[in-house]
């Protein structure tokens, strides 16, 4: 099992209209493809408060590739990230990092 770190570093006040989108859209799409997330986090103390940093769980980089591919050219996908930034881009910047666990993690 890997881990991705995703970071989303948003453009100020557009927070809230990204965590709509997940939980109106993101996740049931995420779930049609079969990517499985493994926690999301604001920021509470620290650089930004603009910010949302979650986990996805993956078997390897070959899913990853696949299902991440899928999911990015879903019409479904395209069309609800366009209407969510009918009033311009909600993210400024993105950050990745694929993760594996060490022995002693309690995450495996």
């Amino acid at each position: 099992m890997i881990y991705e770190l995703r970071i989303y570093d948003c453009n100020p006040g557009k927070l809230p209209n990204l965590l709509k989108r997940f939980e109106d859209v993101t996740l049931k799409l995420w779930d049609k493809h079969g990517i499985r997330p493994a926690g999301f986090f604001t920021t509470v103390i620290g650089p930004s408060s603009h910010r949302l940093t979650y986990l996805v769980a993956w078997e390897s980089l070959a899913e990853r590739e696949t299902k991440w591919n899928k999911f990015q050219a879903d019409p479904d996908w395209i069309a609800a990230r366009t209407a969510s930034e009918k009033d311009g881009p909600i993210l400024a910047n993105v950050e990745s990092s694929i993760l594996a666990p060490t022995a002693f993690s309690t995450v495996k």
